[in-house]
């Protein structure tokens, strides 16, 4: 099973980029961020045509979030999660998870998660991005306790260690790399959960954001915030993980490029 995560930067704008790599890589589940539209903006029809049962939560320019599930694998309705629990008065459409399964493959638990930035820091915005990372990390202890492998893929805007940047003193004052901030993903670690592209690969200069401003992606001046967390369950199932770096090269990319994990089948 080939699980990839891509913030898309607008699924309108990014719809040709996302349809030709479901072609050239056909992963099993794809998880989508920050959408930019409302659900029924979503270029569903195109999706499924491509042979993908489609989840999405929208929210109108801002934010959105989408699983894809390649037949012959199917999804069950009834697990679906379109919010990510602990705060009834969060409207903000950041989290969908759903139980992947099919013939021969043991069913695993995918989340689609786009954490918030948290800038600027001394605004409420950061308050908010430590707020969710705590949710996240009770909503992955009772997860584990079910013993299902889980899957949680998302844009982070986590930056966990220096060798995930290229110029990591650039970073100091930012919500992505403050010491509070990898604190708080060291702590969703530390509950029994692997960083997927760092379990296979441990060198520094895997990156998969590169910013349109400071000609960021032609100096390779990136930073890794997508990241594929598995539980016990599913790193035992870790076959490999990749960054597609190439298709940052694409004309009108978007700022990330997809991550992408294969799980044997169980």
């Amino acid at each position: 099973m080939r699980i990839t995560t891509w913030n898309v930067n607008s699924i309108k704008q990014r719809v040709g980029h996302l349809l030709a790599f479901l072609d050239e890589a056909k992963p099993d589940v794809v998880c989508l961020q920050e959408l930019k539209c409302q659900e029924e903006a979503f270029p569903r029809a195109e999706i499924e045509a491509a042979g993908y049962a489609v989840e999405a939560v929208g929210q109108k320019a801002y934010n959105g979030v989408a699983l894809l599930v390649r037949a012959p694998l199917t999804y069950d309705p009834a697990t679906v999660l379109r919010a990510l629990p602990g705060d009834a008065e969060d409207e903000q459409a950041r989290y969908v998870e759903a139980l992947v399964s099919g013939d021969g493959v043991a069913p695993v638990r995918v989340a689609s998660i786009y954490l918030p930035n948290g800038n600027p820091v001394a605004s409420p915005k950061y308050p908010y991005k430590l707020a969710f990372l705590e949710r996240l990390r009770l909503h992955a202890i009772a997860r584990m306790r079910e013993e299902t492998a889980l899957v949680l893929a998302g844009d982070y805007n986590v930056i966990p260690e220096p060798e995930d940047a290229a110029e990591p003193t650039a970073w100091a004052d930012d919500a992505l790399y403050l010491p509070t901030t990898r604190a708080a993903f060291r702590a969703l670690l530390a509950e029994g959960l692997t960083d997927a592209v760092r379990a296979c690969d441990p060198r520094p200069g895997l990156y998969s954001f590169w910013d349109y401003q400071a000609a960021a992606w032609s100096r390779n001046f990136g930073i890794r915030i997508d990241h594929l967390l598995l539980s016990p369950q599913a790193a035992d199932r870790l076959v490999s993980a990749s960054v597609q770096k190439h298709l940052r090269g694409l004309e009108k990319p978007s700022d990330h490029v997809p991550v992408t994990v294969e799980l044997a089948a169980g």
